[in-house]
Protein backbone atom coordinates (compact mmCIF):
# COMPACT_ATOMS: atom_id res chain seq x y z
CA UNK A 1 0.00 0.00 0.00
CA UNK A 2 1.31 3.42 -0.92
CA UNK A 3 1.85 5.91 1.87
CA UNK A 4 0.91 8.88 -0.31
CA UNK A 5 -2.79 7.90 -0.60
CA UNK A 6 -2.33 7.12 -4.28
CA UNK A 7 -1.32 10.69 -5.08
CA UNK A 8 1.80 11.11 -7.10
CA UNK A 9 4.15 14.03 -7.18
CA UNK A 10 7.35 15.08 -8.92
CA UNK A 11 10.79 15.44 -7.38
CA UNK A 12 12.89 17.57 -9.75
CA UNK A 13 16.66 17.39 -9.27
CA UNK A 14 18.56 20.24 -10.94
CA UNK A 15 22.26 21.06 -10.87
CA UNK A 16 25.46 20.93 -12.86
CA UNK A 17 26.72 17.82 -14.61
CA UNK A 18 28.48 15.73 -11.96
CA UNK A 19 26.75 17.40 -9.00
CA UNK A 20 25.22 14.07 -7.89
CA UNK A 21 21.63 14.35 -9.16
CA UNK A 22 21.24 10.79 -10.47
CA UNK A 23 23.24 9.22 -7.64
CA UNK A 24 21.08 10.82 -4.92
CA UNK A 25 17.89 10.30 -6.97
CA UNK A 26 18.52 6.55 -7.13
CA UNK A 27 19.08 6.30 -3.36
CA UNK A 28 15.90 8.31 -2.68
CA UNK A 29 13.95 6.19 -5.18
CA UNK A 30 15.05 2.98 -3.43
CA UNK A 31 13.91 4.36 -0.06
CA UNK A 32 10.54 5.46 -1.45
CA UNK A 33 10.01 2.02 -3.01
CA UNK A 34 10.93 0.42 0.32
CA UNK A 35 8.16 2.54 1.86
CA UNK A 36 5.65 1.22 -0.67
CA UNK A 37 5.57 4.00 -3.26
CA UNK A 38 5.46 3.54 -7.02
CA UNK A 39 8.52 5.40 -8.31
CA UNK A 40 9.99 6.15 -11.72
CA UNK A 41 13.36 7.86 -12.23
CA UNK A 42 13.85 9.88 -15.39
CA UNK A 43 17.59 10.40 -15.81
CA UNK A 44 18.46 13.25 -18.15
CA UNK A 45 21.12 11.28 -20.04
CA UNK A 46 18.82 8.28 -20.59
CA UNK A 47 15.92 10.49 -21.70
CA UNK A 48 18.23 12.24 -24.19
CA UNK A 49 19.19 8.89 -25.74
CA UNK A 50 15.56 7.79 -26.14
CA UNK A 51 12.74 10.34 -25.82
CA UNK A 52 14.84 13.32 -26.96
CA UNK A 53 17.13 11.65 -29.49
CA UNK A 54 18.07 14.10 -32.19
CA UNK A 55 17.94 17.19 -29.99
CA UNK A 56 21.09 19.26 -29.70
CA UNK A 57 22.23 21.55 -26.91
CA UNK A 58 20.88 24.90 -28.08
CA UNK A 59 18.72 26.71 -25.54
CA UNK A 60 15.63 25.78 -27.59
CA UNK A 61 16.57 22.09 -27.71
CA UNK A 62 17.44 22.01 -24.01
CA UNK A 63 14.08 23.61 -23.19
CA UNK A 64 12.28 21.07 -25.43
CA UNK A 65 14.07 18.23 -23.64
CA UNK A 66 13.08 19.56 -20.20
CA UNK A 67 9.46 20.10 -21.31
CA UNK A 68 9.35 16.46 -22.49
CA UNK A 69 10.69 15.21 -19.17
CA UNK A 70 8.17 17.47 -17.39
CA UNK A 71 5.31 16.13 -19.49
CA UNK A 72 6.22 12.54 -18.57
CA UNK A 73 6.51 13.55 -14.89
CA UNK A 74 3.07 15.15 -15.06
CA UNK A 75 1.55 11.97 -16.58
CA UNK A 76 3.21 9.75 -13.98
CA UNK A 77 2.33 12.03 -11.05
CA UNK A 78 -1.34 12.27 -11.94
CA UNK A 79 -1.43 8.47 -12.01
CA UNK A 80 -0.10 8.00 -8.48
CA UNK A 81 3.58 7.60 -9.27
CA UNK A 82 6.40 9.53 -7.64
CA UNK A 83 8.24 10.85 -10.70
CA UNK A 84 11.88 11.68 -10.04
CA UNK A 85 13.62 13.74 -12.71
CA UNK A 86 17.40 14.10 -12.62
CA UNK A 87 18.34 16.53 -15.38
CA UNK A 88 20.67 19.52 -15.47
CA UNK A 89 17.73 21.74 -16.53
CA UNK A 90 19.88 24.87 -16.54
CA UNK A 91 17.19 27.48 -17.19
CA UNK A 92 14.92 28.74 -14.43
CA UNK A 93 12.04 29.71 -16.74
CA UNK A 94 11.51 26.21 -18.15
CA UNK A 95 11.80 24.63 -14.69
CA UNK A 96 9.05 27.00 -13.57
CA UNK A 97 6.98 25.94 -16.60
CA UNK A 98 7.35 22.32 -15.52
CA UNK A 99 6.32 23.24 -11.96
CA UNK A 100 3.12 24.76 -13.38
CA UNK A 101 2.55 21.79 -15.72
CA UNK A 102 2.79 19.32 -12.84
CA UNK A 103 0.27 21.41 -10.93
CA UNK A 104 1.61 22.05 -7.45
CA UNK A 105 2.81 18.59 -6.42
CA UNK A 106 6.38 19.53 -7.30
CA UNK A 107 9.51 19.44 -5.16
CA UNK A 108 12.49 21.25 -6.67
CA UNK A 109 15.81 19.93 -5.38
CA UNK A 110 18.89 22.02 -6.09
CA UNK A 111 21.92 19.76 -6.10
CA UNK A 112 24.57 22.37 -5.43
CA UNK A 113 28.22 21.61 -6.09
CA UNK A 114 30.93 23.95 -7.36
CA UNK A 115 32.18 23.51 -10.94
CA UNK A 116 35.60 22.46 -9.56
CA UNK A 117 34.04 19.58 -7.60
CA UNK A 118 31.90 18.50 -10.56
CA UNK A 119 34.95 18.61 -12.87
CA UNK A 120 36.94 16.48 -10.42
CA UNK A 121 34.14 13.86 -10.42
CA UNK A 122 33.81 13.86 -14.21
CA UNK A 123 34.81 10.40 -15.42
CA UNK A 124 34.01 11.22 -19.09
CA UNK A 125 36.37 14.21 -19.17
CA UNK A 126 33.66 16.54 -20.47
CA UNK A 127 34.63 19.44 -18.20
CA UNK A 128 38.27 19.25 -19.33
CA UNK A 129 37.16 19.26 -22.98
CA UNK A 130 34.83 22.20 -22.31
CA UNK A 131 37.56 24.12 -20.48
CA UNK A 132 39.89 23.55 -23.47
CA UNK A 133 37.16 24.87 -25.78
CA UNK A 134 36.56 21.49 -27.44
CA UNK A 135 32.89 21.45 -26.30
CA UNK A 136 30.87 24.59 -26.86
CA UNK A 137 27.82 25.52 -24.80
CA UNK A 138 28.74 23.31 -21.83
CA UNK A 139 26.60 24.19 -18.80
CA UNK A 140 28.61 25.83 -16.05
CA UNK A 141 31.63 26.46 -18.29
CA UNK A 142 30.58 28.20 -21.52
CA UNK A 143 26.80 28.17 -21.03
CA UNK A 144 24.88 29.51 -18.03
CA UNK A 145 23.33 27.58 -15.18
CA UNK A 146 20.59 29.49 -13.37
CA UNK A 147 20.26 28.19 -9.80
CA UNK A 148 16.71 27.95 -8.44
CA UNK A 149 15.60 30.99 -6.47
CA UNK A 150 13.36 29.15 -4.00
CA UNK A 151 13.94 25.40 -4.20
CA UNK A 152 12.15 23.26 -1.65
CA UNK A 153 15.43 21.48 -0.85
CA UNK A 154 19.12 22.33 -1.33
CA UNK A 155 21.64 19.50 -1.25
CA UNK A 156 25.29 20.50 -0.77
CA UNK A 157 26.89 17.43 -2.32
CA UNK A 158 30.45 18.76 -2.02
CA UNK A 159 30.02 18.67 1.78
CA UNK A 160 27.48 15.84 2.27
CA UNK A 161 27.73 12.14 1.59
CA UNK A 162 25.20 10.64 -0.80
CA UNK A 163 23.43 9.12 2.20
CA UNK A 164 23.31 12.46 4.04
CA UNK A 165 21.86 14.20 0.99
CA UNK A 166 19.27 11.45 0.47
CA UNK A 167 18.31 11.53 4.16
CA UNK A 168 17.98 15.34 4.05
CA UNK A 169 15.58 15.04 1.09
CA UNK A 170 13.54 12.26 2.73
CA UNK A 171 13.19 14.42 5.88
CA UNK A 172 12.09 17.36 3.73
CA UNK A 173 9.49 15.19 1.96
CA UNK A 174 8.15 14.18 5.38
CA UNK A 175 8.02 17.83 6.52
CA UNK A 176 6.29 18.89 3.28
CA UNK A 177 3.62 16.22 3.84
CA UNK A 178 4.55 13.93 0.95
CA UNK A 179 5.63 11.09 3.25
CA UNK A 180 3.97 9.87 6.42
Amino acid sequence: MSCNNGQGYTIWFTGLSGAGKTTVANVVAAELRRRGHKVEVLDGDVVRQNLSKGLGFSKEDRDTNIRRIGFVCQLLSRNGVVAIAAAISPYRSVRNEVRQMVGGRFVEVYVNAPVEVCAARDVKGLYQKALRGEIQGFTGVSDPYEPPEKPEVVLETANETVEESAHKLIRALEELGYLG
